[in-house]
């Protein structure tokens, strides 16, 4: 996109690149560019001025400048489809290789799960970009596959959607915790009307349950939790829509999927109910492996099981939660922190609009708990009395030992968390720390 073409061009001496193609959203929807850009659309001006030549290309012109192949083309069901790129939350971003096979088998497992969606009556929100894996999947395939229609929205703005939520009734809505966390709390959210909501699916990251309540409680849609990653294209388990929901849980598997709870160590080892341990999955949905990756795809993909990082339980009944991500769990002072536990603790609390929790090191327990949150709009509060909500709902060791307040989270294009940013400025603070010659600390 022409708006991102300086990003590209900051670092293009830095990459093997040879040739970039640039395009712009009033080549194909000039009436949504001039809604959303009215001056430039008046003045005629490119958004970004692209210098086009030998190396920089226009899409449009690039195509209309060759004739169409007469060559013959086959696509086989295991043939790549799409590089996806992971979100890059605990490390570099990998080339997940999505076969044609993969992204058939997860729309029609969603659509065998969810039998209430009424195929060419739904209107969809697809509000997730299209280039991330769960925007991509239910936003985008799931939409075209069931002949429904797609209320497209470029960005979110949480007064202009609202707008458009009032407008355009849709009845399916696919999002992530941070944008029902929004609605909730806009202050005038009484003055738009979205009982037209009857579905909705979060995943991405964990859903605060306090969340989901003020959320079905507001609209009278029902929200069922699930679970995916990119490497699953991307989802495996989900709530039933008309059985047993379960809070904080991300459901059971989707038709053709299976998976286990192994231990930490090795993971070999089946755990019993309550255990937790590394979550496994094996469909047709799970990719074929990493891009130029053979040792991360070795690392993953083991006796047709993908290793997930994600740690979770399983209940009784089959039903798995999500304790945290492997790389996330704090260790401190020997006992296992799992941060979303904390999470859900601190979003419990009436002033807290977003939180998040990191492991930060510290010289006597090795890690320790730190608390990063964000107020309401017009609320105060202080480190303490943060510290003894937390105290008055969990464990001691799990009690965050300090607080931050910041005006907003750092955040991937999905709304998910980047606690590894916020780690890592917190080590760069105590390294900073111990170069200190004594006299000065």
């Amino acid at each position: 996109m022409d708006h991102l073409y300086p990003k590209v061009r900051n670092v293009l001496g830095k990459t093997g690149l040879k040739k970039v193609i640039v395009t712009s959203l009033r080549e194909y929807l000039p009436r949504l560019y001039r809604l959303l850009y009215p001056i430039k659309a008046r003045r005629g001006n490119l958004f970004t001025a692209v210098p086009y030549g030998e190396d920089i290309l226009n899409f449009t012109r690039l195509i209309r400048s060759h004739e169409p192949s007469t060559l013959p083309c086959t696509v086989e069901p295991d043939d790549l489809a799409v590089l996806q790129y992971t979100g890059g939350t605990t490390g570099i971003a990998k080339g997940v290789m999505l076969s044609h096979r993969n992204l058939v088998a997860n729309v029609n497992q969603i659509i065998a799960w969810f039998q209430k969606i009424e195929r060419g009556k739904e209107r969809f929100v697809a509000i997730l970009p299209f280039s991330h894996v769960f925007g991509m999947t239910v936003g985008m395939n799931l939409t075209l596959y069931t002949g429904c229609a797609a209320i497209i929205i470029p960005r979110f703005e949480i007064n202009e959607f609202m707008k458009i939520l009032h407008k355009s009734r849709p009845t399916v809505f696919p999002g992530v915790p941070t944008i029902f966390v929004a609605i909730v709390n806009h202050p005038k959210v009484q003055d738009y009307d979205l009982s037209s909501i009857r579905l909705c699916v979060t995943g991405a990251s964990p859903m605060p349950a306090e969340v989901l309540r003020r959320f079905e409680e507001l609209t009278g849609s029902t929200i069922v939790e699930g679970y995916g990653l990119t490497e699953s294209s991307p989802v495996t388990h989900c709530n039933p829509l008309l059985g047993t929901r379960k809070t904080c849980s991300i459901g059971i598997p989707l038709p053709g999927t299976y998976y286990r709870i192994v231990d930490l160590d090795l993971g070999v080892r089946d755990l019993p109910v309550g255990e937790p341990g590394e979550l496994l999955i094996r469909g047709p949905q799970v990719m074929k492996g990493y891009w130029k990756m053979p040792e991360e795809t070795a690392r993953s993909l083991r006796d047709g099981w993908l290793y997930t990082g994600d740690i979770a339980t399983v209940d009784e009944e089959g039903y798995a939660f999500i304790v945290d991500r492997k790389k996330d769990m704090i260790i401190a002072g020997g006992y296992n922190v799992y941060p979303r536990e904390v999470d859900e603790v601190l979003y419990e609390h009436p002033k807290v609009l977003d939180a998040v929790t990191v492991g930060i090191p510290d010289p006597y327990r090795g890690e320790t708990v730190k608390a990063f949150v964000v107020l309401k709009p017009g609320e105060e509060a202080a480190e303490e009395e943060i510290i003894g909500f937390c105290k008055e709902k969990l464990a001691i060791y799990k009690v965050p030992k300090a607080v931050e307040f910041r005006e907003f989270l750092p955040k991937t294009i999905v709304g998910k968390v980047l606690r590894k940013e916020l780690r890592r400025e917190e080590i760069a603070k105590a390294q900073a720390q111990s170069e200190v010659p004594c006299e000065k600390k």
